[in-house]
């Protein structure tokens, strides 16, 4: 029997995430966790389970409860925003005890109860389900469906509408296309603390254009309209509304734009995005953005009148970031909020302290207590779990270096470790290690030795794979080198931890290449200098990083053969790619482009008028940055791949593209994935598309296979 091989074990395991446990919820009191996983490395069935007193149970299967594996419209669009591969419960929500839990499966509501031998139990409700959530007290489940908000009572009775849409492209409860894609706003409606009203977005879609998305592999079918706010158009106009379970309805008046809004070359005061919203003891607050993203307030709602009040004004001149999870408060520290200068960290606005100057906060966690638990770096190649209280300030609770994540309840941490020999799920009770919870994922076939380098004047983060057999001592020849980068923004890869790309990279260099990864400037976990070095320009400082990287890792290694130098990515990485070959050809000589967004106006407009401006303001930045605009500067081979089915980078920036290719007269290869979205996980495609980039880097650096 052959044994199967790393693309196969890759595209079977969807980059190996199945087994991996997920999505925790620790009980206030730490004595539950709720968490989320398939039943081996095999099973592409997401599972619920129960950890407590020690031990594991499995709480619902959706295979036993007759999952058809259908699911609503909104269902689908909200996994796609989230990049969700697997099936079955993929998302849950609880009261506030942990012990009412609810979740939806092929449309369907179903509860259940996290007492020993409770059976999940379907409920009855007026249409499809989506988003789901208990009221605090466990009597009540709101969810979406049809674009009304509605509610229903845990026993199953009393169905009925709170928030009614007025017209076609008008939802309650769900998030818009931006708040999904690029803003990650967890949630689009929020319980009172006493469970008897909820603080909700309305959603208006119609100012938004319309696209269309068609699959040509089956031209019967007609097309499917999304409305996607391309940057320089209109964004869907939001509101936020308090609706009670009496029936009463209260709107929150937004305030309609920013004072003492920063200048720049654009500025925009007018509010368009609401960044995070929740309702805790002291009342409903929300943070609204303005459509330049340099000014946002944090604003506290009173839910008898829906007046607000300014409790806090965030600025900044470049953009705004936000910690995921802020702001919060607890007792001991007041509200936390994100500082805007130096490394990105956290001020604890109650006593007046920050984060230790060059920690650079990735997440907030949570609180237990008066403790205040998040995900930081001191080191951009490692994230570790750290701890606030006023009686012993910070506390640093990891020290392997890896990526470690956390859930916190009572006196639980469930600690989520990945480090470079793999991961590891540790229940921690008062910083006691008190259990495991089993990681089920199967170990790739292929071994990783990453050599993580920092390189040149900018101390670029680098990590080199060279193959397993190669031994530069005995003569072996020069290896011609594959950069495998992503180095946009909100994601790096040179990180001490067992991540996907490591084993993917290492596969690359075992078939006889130098492979070099790089996180460059826009990358997160260094600080705001670096992270807006690209305000204005995506392109330009992202390239010469790359191409620096390679001169220096040259110098250090040189079995490293610079005349062949060959570069590949997907999404932002894929535009890095093209980019590369178009403006340095004199480093890059062959190129694989993923899903690339060629063309910057084609992308939304958050994510992009954030980095760039906007485009009837700056075209200049547009230019600059857009791929199209160069094409005729192309004199390397390049393969452009793209999802026929992408509604993130819509496969017209690669159609583009290569029509200017085409009218440069620049030869170019196209391989379109038909039915493939953005995130390309299925068997058969993805293994294959590797083996195809690795067959045209050969034959584009005149590699003569054995």
């Amino acid at each position: 029997m052959t044994a199967e091989d790393l693309p196969l074990q890759f595209a079977r395991t969807k980059r190996f995430s199945l087994g991996v446990p997920r999505g925790f919820t620790v009980s206030p009191d730490g004595d539950r966790v709720l968490f989320l996983r398939t039943a081996n490395g095999r099973s592409t069935t997401s599972l619920l389970w129960l950890y407590e007193n020690g031990g594991e149970r499995l709480l619902a299967d959706p295979l036993a409860l007759g999952d058809s594996g259908e699911v609503p419209e909104a269902e689908r669009i909200r996994r796609e925003r989230a990049r969700e591969s697997s099936a079955g419960i993929v998302s849950y929500a609880t009261d506030a005890a942990v012990r009412l839990v609810a979740f939806a499966l092929s449309g369907a509501l179903w509860v259940l109860r996290t007492d020993e031998g409770a059976a999940p139990c379907r409920i009855a409700t007026a249409g499809p389900v989506v988003a789901p959530c208990p009221s605090p007290d466990g009597t009540h489940i709101a969810y979406v469906s049809g674009g009304a908000l509605r509610v229903v009572r845990a026993d199953g009775t009393g169905d009925r509408v709170l928030a009614e849409p007025e017209g076609p492209e008008i939802t309650y409860g769900l998030p818009d296309h931006v708040s999904a894609e690029s803003l990650y706003r967890a949630g689009s409606f929020w319980w009172s603390p006493d469970g008897d009203a909820l603080l909700v977005v309305r959603v208006d879609d119609s100012p938004v254009q319309q696209w269309y998305v068609n699959d040509p592999t089956h031209p019967e079918r007609p097309p499917r309209a999304i409305r996607y706010p391309a940057a320089g158009t209109a964004n869907a106009h939001l509101s936020l509304h308090i609706v009670g379970l009496d029936g009463g309805r209260v709107d929150v008046a937004l305030p309609k734009e920013a004072a003492s809004h920063p200048g720049g070359e654009w500025t925009d005061p007018a509010f368009e995005y609401v960044v995070h919203a929740d309702w805790s003891g002291t009342g409903p607050v929300a943070v609204v953005q303005t459509r330049d993203q340099r000014s946002a307030y944090l604003l506290g709602v009173d839910p008898a009148t829906g007046a607000t009040s300014t409790l806090h004004h965030l600025k900044d001149t470049a953009w705004l970031e936000f910690v995921p999870g802020t702001p919060v408060s607890t007792a001991g520290t007041g509200l936390v909020l994100t500082t805007q200068e130096g490394t990105r960290g956290l001020l604890m606005t109650g006593t007046g302290v920050r984060t230790p100057e060059g920690v650079y906060v990735h997440e907030v966690l949570g609180t237990a207590g008066d403790r205040l638990y998040f995900m930081a770096s001191a080191d951009p190649t490692e994230a570790h779990i750290w701890s606030y209280g006023t009686e012993n300030g910070f506390v640093r609770l990891t020290d392997e270096p890896g990526v470690h994540h956390a859930a916190v309840g009572g006196g639980t941490v469930v600690l989520d470790s990945l480090t470079l020999d793999g991961r590891t799920v540790t229940v921690l009770r008062d910083g006691v290690p008190a259990g495991r919870i089993q990681v089920l994922a199967e170990r790739p076939v292929t071994r990783t030795r990453p050599r993580f380098l920092t390189l040149g004047e900018r101390e670029l983060r680098t990590a080199l794979y060279l193959p397993k057999s190669y031994e530069p001592e005995r003569g072996a020849g020069r290896l011609p080198v594959i950069v495998h980068s992503y180095s946009g923004p909100g994601m790096q890869t040179v990180v001490r931890a067992a991540m996907w790309h490591h084993c993917v990279n290492q596969w690359f260099a075992d078939q006889g290449f130098a492979v070099l990864s790089v996180d460059g400037r826009g990358t997160s976990g260094r600080d705001r200098a670096w992270e807006t070095a690209i305000h204005g320009d995506q392109l330009t400082p992202v390239i010469e990083d790359q191409a620096d990287a390679v001169r220096a890792a040259a110098e250090l290694f040189p079995e490293l053969d610079t005349d062949r130098v060959a570069i590949r990515g997907w999404s932002f990485g894929g535009y890095l790619a093209a980019g590369a070959v178009l403006h340095r050809p004199d480093v890059f000589h062959a190129a694989v482009a993923g899903a690339a967004p060629t063309d910057m106006r084609l992308y939304d407009t958050h994510w992009k008028e954030r980095f760039l401006g906007h485009p009837d303001v700056q075209p200049d930045h547009y230019e600059r940055c857009s791929l199209v605009a160069h094409a005729h500067k192309l004199t390397r081979p390049l393969m452009l791949v793209h999802g026929m089915a992408d509604d993130n980078v819509a496969p017209a920036h690669m159609l583009r593209f290569s029509a200017a290719l085409l009218a440069a007269g620049r030869p170019h290869t196209v391989l379109p994935l038909a039915g493939a979205t953005h995130l390309v996980t299925q068997e058969g495609v993805i293994d294959t598309l590797l083996r195809m980039d690795l067959d045209f880097i050969k034959k584009s650096l005149d590699l003569r296979t054995a």
